[in-house]
């Protein structure tokens, strides 16, 4: 799950029932830098906004490899020869 909070708080009321969301700039996040939500409603139109997150470098590794778990195994197998 990623944490995410609302760049403007009205921006929470463009989200409807029966929504899908896509989540723009994960390929490149990075810290202290937005990301974008683009809502698209069931009447096919498409809403965007940035969105906020609080994620240090080390946290965004752990997203991006699907958990610190991950980067441990991967870590242990290096050293081991692996």
């Amino acid at each position: 799950m990623l944490g995410l909070t609302f760049a403007d708080k009205d921006d929470y009321d463009k989200i409807l029932e029966g929504d899908t969301i896509d989540i723009l700039g994960l390929t490149e996040f990075a810290p202290d830098k937005p990301l974008t939500l683009v809502l698209h409603h069931l009447d096919g139109t498409q809403e965007q906004f940035p969105v906020n997150h609080s994620y240090n470098a080390q946290q965004i590794d752990w997203f991006k490899a699907g958990g610190a778990l991950n980067i441990i195994r991967a870590e242990a197998a290096a050293k081991a020869g692996v």
